[in-house]
């Protein structure tokens, strides 16, 4: 993985595991196990895929003490930072810490009163663990006295960003500044505003997300809208896609995110036509099936990492498309014609287009 420097806003740098978020260091992508956590096979083996995928920094509910009990077991036998999501006992919060995690994650609108924060930090500073406050517009303070607000976008991010500023000023006043804060709602509007806002009055590092964003169609486009906006104005340290899929594809999403944004360089920039009534080969199935042979095997991932290679249904405007690729195929009726650089080199038969640019890959210095 390749980072793309890009002028955003510099934060400070919090130290998460062999992470930082912050300061000039790579926008990091996170993801969040769904397994129970109190099911210590299940939870290692998804992490675990999560790190071959890319994953940066994984985060596991803890509902109750089995739960966190289990903390120290699944660090040990995973690569990367491990954080602890606690809501409601903050008691799970300090066993966390004891269990060795890389970073606790609070919500202030139901972890208690300051006193169980100001606890919570005293157990965090002499271990070195950093807090996220996570702020989240459904769960606000304000709602437990008005449930039902007439609010406008604005003035919803306005509360927000005085929550996270609230919570932050608590730990900051105990001399502890390992914190990163998120500020996630379930729409664009509120999300980008409240970000925004909180970014001008801090320098906390931001963890970027649209929460609650649905499944895999409508909540990557949900996400990389809000997401892309705040990364696009210099906004954000680090980023988790929220989608109703397997956490993997969570990841993928983040990382095309940024992709797209130049900001990460991850795998390959695999182009393809959309298909029209000229095409008379299975651009679809190509794509598909080299995705998967790439993004399952660590070797391809690696070496096809920045390269830009085409996969075109025609011969229309295919060569032409493919002229910017490293190279590629432009299809006709069951064959195809081999690009590299913008020079057509060969014809290769469709049912050898993938294995010929694995092939390709697998010669790549």
């Amino acid at each position: 993985m390749t980072y793309c420097h890009t002028n955003h806003k510099k934060t400070r740098k919090v130290k998460v595991g062999r992470y930082a978020i912050g300061g000039s260091n790579p926008i990091s992508v996170q993801s969040m196990c769904n397994t129970d956590t109190r099911d210590l096979k299940a939870t290692i083996d998804q992490i675990r895929r999560l790190e071959d995928a890319g994953c940066e920094i994984i985060r596991v509910a803890v509902p109750d003490m089995e739960a966190a009990l289990n903390l120290g077991r699944i660090k040990s036998a995973i690569g990367i930072p491990l954080v602890a999501d606690i809501h409601f006992d903050h008691r799970l919060a300090l066993e966390a810490v004891r269990q060795g995690v890389d970073k606790i994650r609070i919500n202030p609108g139901n972890i208690g009163d300051r006193e169980k924060v100001k606890e919570v930090v005293r157990a965090c500073k002499p271990a070195g663990v950093p807090i996220r406050i996570g702020v989240n517009a459904g769960s606000l303070k304000a709602l437990q006295t008005e449930p039902n607000p007439k609010w406008k976008p604005y003035d919803w991010a306005k509360m927000m960003v005085k929550e996270a500023l609230d919570q932050a000023r608590v730990l900051e006043n105990m001399n502890f500044s390992d914190i990163v804060v998120s500020l996630k709602a379930d729409d664009l509007e509120r999300t980008v505003m409240a970000n925004l806002l909180f970014s001008e009055k801090s320098d906390i590092p931001l963890h970027l997300g649209v929460t609650e964003a649905g499944s895999f169609l409508s909540g990557t486009v949900k996400s990389s809208l809000g997401i892309g906006l705040l990364l696009s104005q210099g906004v954000g340290d680090t980023v988790r896609v929220s989608l109703t899929e397997d956490p993997v594809m969570q990841v993928r999403a983040a990382y095309e995110i940024l992709k797209a944004l130049g900001l990460r360089v991850y795998g390959p920039d695999l182009i393809s036509c959309p298909t029209c009534g000229r095409c008379q080969v299975g651009v679809g199935k190509v794509i598909h099936e080299l995705e998967d042979r790439i993004y399952s095997d660590k070797t391809l991932l690696k070496r096809s990492q920045g390269r830009k290679i085409a996969v075109m249904g025609c011969v229309v405007n295919g060569p032409g498309e493919a002229r910017s690729a490293d190279f590629g195929i432009a299809g006709g009726k069951g064959k195809g014609v081999w690009i590299e650089k913008g020079k057509q080199i060969k014809v290769v038969n469709e049912s050898e287009w993938v294995n010929e640019i694995i092939r390709k890959i697998r010669s790549v210095k």
